[in-house]
């Protein structure tokens, strides 16, 4: 049985002519090739561009074995959506043509398309309902505000109207966008790896620190898109340094135009205490993340974040904003009110150098982690991809 898959995410070709992905690797695929046969893949992917060695050097590849890729040309830019809308549903409509089923992930343009040509052509389908329309929207830019309200209703619609749907949250995502029909929650996010001694380790390096010491807060993820919220924890160093506390220093790991984060960190006058990594593989990642002390989500968007629970996964103690899923990974101490920096600094303040407070988040932020083991979730989301091949096939 040969499934569609369908997103905006952006892919490119590299000069090997394979296609390469930061998010969508192969191993993604894999999760749909246990249950079916073949994956057809409709997504915006860069197929004009001359693609140099530099452009996937930290990509990982998402080409492989009965994965096929069907890009979706004509959607390059925003304002596409409007002037190539046809062109877009065509292409949606050739790829839904020669499979059997879709499996849709929304919020995104071209999943809100292959949910309206697949209803016309009786095509059956399933959603994964990733993140919040209005969330992203609304907090990304002047013109996302503007289109926030309609997404956000469209994106209701489509999944309250969805014969299945999988949630990648345990409740945030189901309470906003419900649905009439069959559903579980399967996170995006799989860890494959608890060691004890992990645990050990943190706990060490927990209770070797002093009031001396310098407390590294750390952050991965792209440092160009202000709803990452990176902003919020460098205004929440300058509250401190007004206070004359300045032991703790923010790392950020990301790629992308460091440009505003700067600003920011220059008029707080804390560009000393804020040190950008730049992009690492992931395996540099994690030994990145073993070796800061709190972990900081600050988000103003998000479903759930795969960075904060592979920091949990290490012990890591965390601190979150209340976006999303976030409130669903953490205990309420550990919560801010997203974008709110001087609640943030409260709760580094009274923390960073609290000893028992951090020994008990690291205790407890390694076993919330093993609820994400990969084995568990992917056979509740097997069996559900299981139940709907049985259905569709059945009332065929």
């Amino acid at each position: 049985m040969k499934v569609a898959f369908f997103h905006d995410a952006p892919l490119v070709y590299g000069q090997d002519g394979q296609v390469y992905s930061v998010g969508f690797t192969y191993n993604i695929w894999e999760r749909y090739l246990t249950v079916f046969d073949s994956l057809v893949v409709s997504t915006r992917i860069r197929t004009d561009d001359s693609i140099d060695g530099s452009r996937t050097k930290n990509m990982k590849l998402s080409s492989g074995p009965r994965v096929e890729f069907k890009p979706i040309s004509e959607y390059r830019k925003s304002i596409d959506m409007i002037f190539n809308k046809r062109k877009i549903s065509n292409q949606v409509r050739e790829t839904l043509e020669q499979c059997d089923c879709a499996i849709i992930r929304l919020p995104s343009f071209i999943g809100k398309m292959a949910c309206k040509e697949a209803e016309k052509m009786r095509k059956p389908y399933l959603v994964e309902v990733v993140g919040c329309a209005w969330d992203s929207l609304w907090n990304h830019s002047f013109k996302g505000k503007l289109i926030a309200p309609y997404s956000y209703f469209k994106t209701k619609k489509l999944v309250r109207d969805a014969l299945y749907a999988i949630y990648v949250t345990n409740q945030f995502l189901q309470k906003r966008y419900p649905t009439k029909g069959k559903n579980t929650n399967c996170s995006n996010v799989v860890l494959t790896e608890f060691d004890d001694k992990i645990l050990e380790k943190r706990l060490e390096r927990i209770n070797k620190s002093h009031k001396n010491s310098k407390i590294i807060l750390g952050t991965t993820a792209a440092v160009d898109v202000r709803y990452k919220g990176q902003q919020y924890v460098i205004k929440a160093l300058g509250k401190l340094k007004e206070q004359e506390i300045t032991n703790y220093e923010y790392h950020l790991v990301g790629g992308g135009d460091q440009t505003y984060l700067k600003s920011v960190a220059k008029k707080y006058n804390v560009s000393d205490q804020v040190k950008f990594l730049g992009t690492m593989p992931h395996d540099e990642v994690i030994k990145w993340l073993d070796n800061i002390d709190i972990y900081i989500q600050p988000s103003l968007t998000e479903g759930l974040p795969r960075a904060l629970i592979e920091a949990m996964s290490i012990g890591c103690p965390s601190i979150g904003s209340n976006a999303g899923g976030i409130p669903e990974l953490l205990e309420r101490d550990c919560i801010f009110n997203r974008s709110d920096y001087k609640e943030l600094a409260q709760i580094i303040l009274k923390n960073g150098f609290n000893k028992e407070w951090l020994k008990d988040k690291a205790k407890r932020n390694f076993e919330e982690a093993k609820k994400y083991d990969k084995e568990k979730i992917e056979m509740r989301r097997k069996e559900f991809f299981n139940n709907f091949i049985k259905e569709m096939t059945s009332e065929t």
